[in-house]
Parts: C-alpha cells; sequence; structure tokens
C-alpha cells in the first residue's frame, strides 16, 4: 500500500469515527434506563446513530469478566468488534478500548432482555421505517446470530471465526455485510446491522459501561466528555485555546 493510499484510508476511518462519535458520544455520557425502541435494532442498517444503555449501578471499567456470553461467544465478539473497528494510524480498535464488555453488559441487561422491546407481535417482514419485526430479544437475536454465523465460518473455512487471520475476517464480515451470507434461524440484515451498532456504542460511551476505556476514543476525536460546566474556565482561557483530558460520568461523582 502507498503512502497516499495509506493517507486517504485514515482519513476514511477518522472521517467514519467523526461521523458516528461527535453526535453518539454525547449522547453516550448519558446513563437512560431501562432498554432501546424498537426503532433503535433497526438503525444499525440504516446508518443511523442512536444510542441505548441498560441500568447501570457499578462500573464496569476495566472489568473484563463476561456475564452473559460464554468462551466461545466472547471470542466470537472480540474479534468482530476488532474486526469492525480495528487498530490504526488513526486511533485505538475496539477490542482494547473494551467493546467487547460493553456488548456483553447490554445483553445480560434489561435491554438484552427486551424489557421495553414490544415482542407480542405479528412478525411478518416489514420495512426499516416500521423497527424491530422480531419474536427474539436482542440478546437471542445476538446469540442465534453469533451460532450462525459462527457454523457458517466453521463450514467454509475450518476454523472459528477468531481463528481466522485478519484478512480473513475482514472478507467474511463484508460478506456478512453484503447479505451474501444466508444465516439459517435470524435475519443476515439485522444481526450485522446490531454487532455494528453495539461495536460504535461501546467504542464512544462513556467507560463506566464497560467500553471506551481511558476515555481513548473521546480523546482521539477531542470529544470532552461529560463535563459540561465551563463557567470558572471563561475567564483564565479567554482569547486561549482550552485544552483538557475528557471526563466520565465518574470522574464527576
Amino acid at each position: 500500500m502507498s503512502t497516499r493510499e495509506k493517507s486517504q484510508g485514515d482519513v476514511r476511518r477518522r472521517d467514519f469515527l467523526k461521523l458516528f462519535g461527535a453526535a453518539g458520544a454525547a449522547a453516550s455520557t448519558l446513563p437512560l434506563g431501562g432498554s432501546a425502541s424498537a426503532d433503535e435494532m433497526v438503525a444499525a442498517t440504516a446508518g443511523k446513530p442512536l444510542h441505548h444503555v441498560t441500568d447501570v449501578t457499578k462500573s464496569y471499567a476495566g472489568d473484563s469478566g463476561y456475564e452473559f456470553f460464554n468462551v466461545n461467544e466472547s471470542a466470537f465478539v472480540e474479534a468482530a468488534v476488532d474486526t469492525l473497528i480495528p487498530s490504526d494510524s488513526t486511533g485505538p480498535g475496539a477490542k482494547e478500548l473494551g467493546v467487547a464488555i460493553y456488548i456483553d453488559r447490554q445483553m445480560a441487561g434489561g435491554y438484552g432482555k427486551g424489557d421495553r422491546l414490544y415482542l407480542e407481535g405479528p412478525f411478518g417482514e416489514g420495512t426499516p421505517e416500521q423497527g424491530y419485526q422480531l419474536p427474539t430479544t436482542p440478546s437471542e437475536l445476538i446469540r442465534a446470530g453469533i451460532a450462525d454465523f459462527s457454523a457458517y465460518v466453521q463450514k467454509n473455512h475450518n476454523s472459528t471465526f477468531d481463528g481466522l487471520s485478519e484478512k480473513d475476517r475482514a472478507a467474511i464480515m463484508t460478506e456478512l455485510d453484503g447479505k451474501k451470507v444466508e444465516l439459517p434461524t435470524v435475519p443476515t440484515a439485522t444481526f450485522f446491522g446490531l454487532l455494528l451498532q453495539l461495536t460504535i456504542e461501546g467504542y464512544f460511551a462513556d467507560p463506566m459501561y464497560g467500553g471506551n476505556k481511558d476515555r481513548a476514543a473521546w480523546k482521539m476525536i477531542g470529544f470532552p466528555g461529560a463535563d459540561a460546566m465551563y463557567m470558572d474556565k471563561i475567564e483564565p482561557f479567554r482569547n486561549k485555546a482550552y485544552t483538557a483530558d475528557p471526563k466520565g460520568i465518574q470522574d464527576l461523582i
């Protein structure tokens, strides 16, 4: 890859992260109780940055224990988020920022259990504007999708997804995104859309929810975090550049 191509790739990634991060990071500092609306489930396939987090009673920052995923599932999720947002010269990757833990906490909590999701049917195939059209909860969808996709990889590549090379993982994930992989028990687009949306959320969420370790994603895009009071900074920094490390919710408690 030439220097110019590498530079253009970095710019594209930076623009992508700013697109989702600038709007999503501000929302992700707010602890919204319960679960997402049905519209949020399919929004990922339309590229709309929406937010949902479960109730949080303690910090998960630095906690590497999985509450929902088993060993095989957690290995898949770690490889998947690393493939969707890899580490490069622009910034850190999703795996190293703990995004897999964020997703695990969402699936273990009220959002994953569908606490505020309408699941009574009918379950006909609808348009993206009609929202989530499945009888399964988000956690059931993710678990079934992982099983389906893992079986596909095993059959066609004789390997687990996390056992593949970075190049092969990216190629297969691209096939999933392009609906070239037919999953037997869950809609391919819905599964991939939810996985991508959760990855983006975890990358930019407040660290107390498990991802965005050390507020690294906020630092990368210049987002100040949850500290929204700047009255005491006006005079000291009048006509001067104001720079400061971003703060999470727990930094202000």
